[in-house]
């Protein structure tokens, strides 16, 4: 009975990936606006597509690579998973980038008419990278467990490969792209606003093509294979549980999670279509009713299934059974959803703590500084203590296994979170686009409400991954645990302290190198703005057009060579770790990076987050506006905050969930 339902899951992400074709082309058919509009969205659609290619040719690389090491290091099954979960993670970004950047024109040319089918533009072309994260990724894992079957533990350890495939790319995509993008908002920011004076999206800024351009190569595909590999991450976490420790039986513990995916990923697919549905003036509140009942049908949804699969007699708290296996998935969704209203608190302009750096702002950069770290760091207290309070409850209800599910619950309606998350940047690109069309005010208007509830949003779905991370690693390390035979890490071992302290510093390590990345990518960047300005007065007249493509290329090329030291150190670290000092100084290594890497990604991600809209809500009108000092003041915390949350911080949940999936495939080599 259970095996027949295995179905379902690949067919749910048919069923996505059909209605993400079918939105794609929906939004072609809109209205692109002036031909001034075409040529620029052209500009920034070239240049995605351009950096992509080259980016994937540079990842190709290391995937070839890596799938000759595992055929004979492992075995051909892992090795081909990891092939198709690169794949599909790479696919996943493409897709969505190329409707990102068909919607981003679109969007500005319906501003000129209604806010509501603005939003609904944006929101849908979102909308398609997310049904394609969650179609590829039950495509994916349904397939392949239809291949390698669900009969015993060894087989479906084979699908880590898949894990490790996503995994592996989105670290690359993240980094590179946030390396990408940061570069040149910086280089935009620094030069045009602070020292030109000119807006942030002038076509007089020679860096405003490559800025635009990050936002579709970082903030959309490079975020899309983030979600994927979280996606993926968290349902192969709770298979490989369920298989070492499955109570009610191995095909009931195996489907439950599948099945939860695939329920997540029709509820997803229904709740799109809920946005600009209805005219709305509140951009926000629309986005979050497609969220509460995607999240609704999935806790309804999983209380039958629960129940269908385990049986009515087990009640509340008994290990793995119906009503146990629900109340952990209810508990992720829970939890999930009040990871993003504290990020939104912190985060958003609405709140106390963002124009409290608004306030700051008015003494100079030291203070918005200042007040914006302290921000992120106390933005991960609310995230951290319900994390231990779900893992807490999920235990209660489920055992270990509980807390691999509450994961599930807690990404079960990633479809609509990153459409939510990819729907910012398509809302700023807009803006862009309407600032350099020189269209009337109050389009601009409309474009700025859609971005800075973007990112508010954007923030929410890095809360989302941050919290799924942890408790994601958490249930892989177990895994870990449990197929090396370790009963007990103490740390009073010696080896395992030693492995402690190498995972702690290896988070510091790795946002040391993405900072200094943006940074060192950003000081070519500001250099050659600087230089034609400086080279051709023309170009602030207004007469001659900056060399758009210089910016590019220097953008394209400091990414693609700096995402490649930190992209590696996830990989070899763990092996080395295992290999050299072996499996109890590498399972300290992975509980070291799983503390130091979740509060650096909360922290990080939400003062950068802060110091954006902080910025924002001085160019609303407040604190003297746009062009005054404490503007210069929040733009230099911004920029300070680019690479804290589009770079560094969410490339560290990668990172954790990476260094684990590594541990997990690679352990026969360690044993």
């Amino acid at each position: 009975m259970f095996v027949n339902l295995l179905f379902i899951v690949p067919l749910s992400g048919v069923v996505a990936l059909s209605a993400a074709y079918f939105i794609a082309a929906w939004i072609k058919r809109n209205d692109e606006g002036t031909m001034r509009m075409k040529v620029l969205a052209s500009y920034i659609r070239e240049g995605s597509t351009a950096f992509l290619k080259r980016e994937y040719k540079t990842i190709a690389i290391f995937a070839a690579a890596m799938f000759v090491f595992l055929i004979f290091s492992l075995n051909i099954q892992t090795a081909l998973a990891f092939l198709l979960g690169a794949i599909f993670s790479l696919a996943a970004g493409y897709f969505g980038m190329r409707t990102a950047t068909n919607a981003n024109v679109r969007t500005a040319a319906a501003a000129r008419s209604s806010l509501t089918k603005a939003l609904k533009i944006a929101f849908r072309g979102g909308a398609v990278l997310g049904l394609s994260v969650v179609g590829l990724g039950v495509l994916g894992l349904g397939v392949l467990l239809y291949i390698f079957g669900i009969g015993t533990p060894e087989k479906l350890e084979l699908i880590t490969g898949f894990g490790l495939g996503a995994s592996s790319m989105a670290l690359f995509g993240r980094v590179g792209g946030g390396i990408y993008t940061k570069a040149a908002d910086v280089g935009a920011d620094l030069v045009g606003k602070v020292e030109a004076g000119i807006p942030e999206d002038d076509p007089r800024n020679p860096a405003v093509i490559a800025d635009n351009v990050g936002d579709n190569v970082g903030d959309v595909a490079g975020m899309g294979s983030d979600l994927f590999e979280s996606y993926v991450g968290a349902i192969i976490s709770t298979i490989i549980l369920a298989s070492t420790a499955a109570h009610a039986g191995i095909y009931q513990t195996v489907m439950f999670p599948l099945l939860i995916a695939a329920i997540g990923v029709l509820a997803s697919t229904a709740a799109v279509f809920l946005v600009g549905s209805k005219d709305t003036q509140n951009p926000a509140s629309a986005l979050n009713l497609a969220t509460y009942v995607g999240s609704g049908i999935v806790l309804v949804s999983s209380f039958f299934i629960a129940r269908a699969l385990f049986g009515p007699e087990f009640v509340f708290g008994s290990n793995f059974g119906g009503i146990g296996a629900f109340g952990a998935v209810a508990i992720g969704v829970i939890v999930g959803v009040l990871i993003g209203i504290s990020t939104e608190r912190y985060t958003s302009a609405d709140y106390k703590h963002v124009k409290g750096i608004a306030k700051q702002a008015e003494t100079g950069p030291a203070t918005t500084i200042i007040d914006g770290f302290a921000v992120g760091l106390f933005s991960t207290v609310a995230p951290l203590l319900l994390i231990a309070v779900g893992i807490i409850l999920a235990n209660f209800c489920a055992g270990i296994y509980g807390i691999a599910l509450s994961a599930v619950g807690m990404l079960s309606i990633t479809g609509l979170v990153v459409a939510v998350d990819a729907y910012g940047p398509i809302s700023d690109n807009a803006g862009g686009i309407a600032e350099m069309a020189n269209l009337p005010p109050e389009v601009r208007e409309i474009t700025d409400k859609l971005d800075s509830v973007g990112n508010t949003t954007a923030a929410i779905g890095k809360g989302f991954s941050i919290g799924s991370a942890a408790l994601t690693t958490l249930a892989l390390f177990k895994s870990f645990t449990q197929i090396a035979n370790i009963e007990t890490i103490s740390l009073i071992e010696p080896m395992v302290l030693v492995g402690l302290l190498l995972g702690g510093t290896l988070s510091f390590l790795f946002a040391a190198l993405t900072m200094r990345s943006v940074g060192k990518a950003a000081y070519k960047m500001i250099e050659e703005v600087r230089r034609q300005f400086r080279e051709n007065k023309d170009i602030m007249e207004g007469k001659s057009k900056p060399d758009y493509a210089k910016c590019v290329d220097i953008s394209t090329t400091a990414a693609l060579r700096e995402m490649i030291v930190p992209g590696l150190l996830a990989v070899v670290g763990p092996i080395a770790c295992g290999i050299v000092l072996g499996t109890y100084a590498l399972g300290g290594m992975l509980a070291g990076a799983m503390i130091t890497g979740v509060l650096l990604a909360i922290t990080m991600a939400n003062a950068g987050g802060a110091w954006d809209n902080a910025k924002k809500y001085i160019e609303a009108g407040n604190h003297g506006g746009k062009g005054s000092e404490a503007h210069k003041a929040a733009v230099v915390g911004d920029t300070i905050g680019d690479p804290f949350k589009d770079t560094s911080g969410p490339s560290m949940n990668i990172l954790i969930k990476l260094m684990s999936i590594v541990a997990v495939v690679f352990l026969p080599l360690f044993m």
